[in-house]
C-alpha cells in the first residue's frame, strides 16, 4: 500500500469512459500477466477502501490483506486472489458509482472488466463447476419449458424440500435459494404481434418496436412480456417479435465463457441490426439483457459496425416509455392507483445511465407513491443461488430488503425480475411480512386497467 500511498491524488473530475475488451490477445490469456495486473489494482483498492460495502469481493480482499502476514498486498498468498474474483459478479457498481481511478484516470482501473479476465481465464483452465456450466444455459434449460410433464416436475423440485436438499448436495444450488419456475407456455409461442399503423408523421421517438423476449421471460415467467405488449398496444404503438433469439450472453459472460458469448453474438446480432437499421426500438424486459446490449458486446466488439447500430436501437422499456411521455406521445388514462410501491432499482438498470425512468412513470400515475432504493439486492445472476454465495447474497440485499420493508408498501418491485424474487424472500425471512411482489410492466399495466 505505501507505493500507493504516495501517489493518491484527487480522481479525475471527467466522466468515466470504458475501453474495448481486449480479449482476443494472448495476453488476456496469460495468467502470469493477468496476476501482475490483479496485483496492481488491488494494491490501489486497499489504499482506497471506498467499495468496501458493496458487495462481497472487496471486504474478501481487503480482509485477505489485514488478516495476512504483512498487512499488505504482499502478505497475500497470489492464490487467494481467487477468493476475490469469485465473488464479483460483474455487477459494475464500483465502477460507475465508487472509484475515483477508472479511465481517463491514468491508473486506468476496471475491476469489473479485470474480474471478467481472470474468470475467462479460469474458465479456459477448465475451472469451473458443472453446475456454473448448466446454470448459464439458459437455452438448453428453456427447452423443458412448456412441456407439461417436464415442467410440472421441475417446479415440483423446486418447492420440496427434499429434492432441494439432494439438489444442493448434487450440484451445490442452496436448498433455500428462490428458484423460477418454468412457464407452461413460453412467450413466443404465445405472443401475436399487432396489426398497428405504422410511424406518425412528427414522431420524435422510434414509433415501431422489436421485442428480444429473453430468456428468463420467454421460459419462466411470460406474463412481463404480455404485459409490456398490452402496454404497447394501449398507446396504438407498432411491435414485433425478433424472428429468432438465442441467450443475450450475460450468463456466460459471467462465467467468462467469451467464446460462447461471441457464438450467442453471431446468432442475435445479424437480426437485430437488421431491425435497427429498419427503425426499429429494441426493447428486452430484463436490464442485464439489455446492459449486454448497449455495453458489453460493443466493448467486445468495438469494430463490429452491426453490434454498434444494435447499441443505438437498444432500450431499456421504461426509457422508451419515459421518452413517448415526454414527447406527449404516451397515453395518461389511468384507471387505477397502486398506492405505496416500494421500487427497487437493479444494478444492470442503473448502469445504462438512464436516470429513474421507471420511477418517473410510476410517479406520474395518480394515487400513487414510489419509494425507491438504488442500492444492490445481492442477487446478482446465478450468485445467489449457489450455496458458497447464497448467505453472502442475502447479507448484501438486507438493507434493501430493510428499506423496502420500512416505507410500508402495497406492493414492492423491481425492474430485475430475479432481483425481484430475491428481494420478496429476503423481506419474507428477515420481517416475517411478505408484501406482493409486481413488476413495474405489470403495474403499469394494471394502472391503464388493460
Amino acid at each position: 500500500m505505501s507505493s500507493v500511498i504516495g501517489k493518491i491524488r484527487e480522481g479525475s473530475l471527467e466522466a468515466p469512459t470504458r475501453h474495448p475488451l481486449d480479449w482476443r490477445s494472448p495476453d488476456f490469456h496469460d495468467q502470469d500477466k493477468l496476476f501482475a495486473e490483479l496485483h496492481r489494482v488491488f494494491d490501489i483498492c486497499h489504499g482506497c477502501r471506498r467499495c468496501v460495502s458493496l458487495c462481497g469481493a472487496f471486504p474478501t480482499l481487503f480482509d485477505l490483506i489485514d488478516e495476512g502476514r504483512t498487512g499488505e498486498l504482499d502478505g497475500v498468498d497470489k492464490a487467494d486472489y481467487w477468493r476475490v474474483v469469485d465473488h464479483c459478479y460483474l455487477c459494475d457498481m464500483c465502477y460507475m458509482t465508487k472509484c475515483p481511478y477508472v479511465p481517463p484516470h491514468e491508473w486506468n482501473v476496471d475491476f469489473p472488466h479485470l474480474m471478467l479476465r481472470a474468470k475467462a481465464v479460469k474458465f479456459r483452465k477448465g475451472e469451473v463447476r458443472l453446475r456454473d456450466k448448466l446454470l448459464s444455459s439458459t437455452d438448453a434449460l428453456g427447452k423443458f419449458a412448456g412441456i407439461p410433464i417436464v415442467t410440472r416436475a421441475v417446479n415440483t423440485v423446486n418447492h420440496t424440500r427434499p429434492a432441494r436438499a439432494a439438489l444442493e448436495q448434487s450440484l451445490g444450488v442452496d436448498a433455500r435459494a428462490w428458484l423460477p419456475d418454468f412457464a407452461t407456455k413460453k412467450f413466443r409461442s404465445a405472443a401475436r404481434p399487432a396489426t398497428a399503423p405504422e410511424v406518425r408523421d412528427g414522431e420524435r421517438t422510434p414509433g415501431k418496436v422489436a421485442l428480444f423476449a429473453t430468456c428468463y421471460i420467454n421460459y419462466n415467467e411470460p406474463g412481463i412480456g404480455h404485459d409490456l405488449v398490452a402496454v404497447l398496444e394501449h398507446n396504438g404503438i407498432p411491435w414485433t417479435l425478433v424472428e429468432k433469439e438465442s441467450c443475450c450472453g450475460m450468463p456466460k459472460l459471467e462465467q467468462g465463457d467469451l467464446e460462447s458469448v461471441a457464438r450467442l453474438k453471431e446468432t442475435n446480432i445479424p437480426r437485430l441490426a437488421r431491425l435497427a437499421r429498419e427503425g426499429y426500438a429494441i426493447l428486452t424486459g430484463v436490464p442485464s439483457c439489455t446492459l449486454m446490449f448497449k455495453q458489453e458486446l460493443p466493448l467486445m466488439f468495438p469494430e463490429d459496425a452491426d453490434v454498434q447500430a444494435v447499441k443505438a436501437a437498444m432500450w431499456d422499456p421504461f426509457d422508451y416509455l419515459a421518452a413517448r411521455r415526454r414527447d406527449g406521445l404516451l397515453r395518461t388514462d389511468f384507471r387505477n392507483a397502486l398506492g405505496k410501491v416500494s421500487y427497487h432499482v437493479p444494478c444492470h438498470a442503473r448502469v445504462q445511465n438512464i436516470g429513474r425512468k421507471t420511477e418517473e412513470l410510476l410517479k406520474s400515475i395518480p394515487g400513487t407513491e414510489v419509494t425507491t432504493i438504488e442500492r444492490c439486492s445481492g442477487h446478482a445472476g446465478t450468485y445467489g443461488v449457489k450455496k458458497e454465495f447464497h448467505a453472502m447474497s442475502m447479507k448484501i440485499g438486507k438493507p434493501v430488503f430493510k428499506q423496502m420493508h420500512e416505507a410500508g408498501p402495497d406492493v414492492i418491485s423491481s425492474d430485475c425480475p430475479l432481483g425481484g424474487h430475491h428481494i420478496a424472500q429476503g423481506i419474507a425471512e428477515n420481517h416475517r411480512a411478505t408484501p406482493p411482489l409486481a413488476h413495474p410492466l405489470t403495474l403499469l399495466r394494471k394502472a391503464y386497467g388493460i
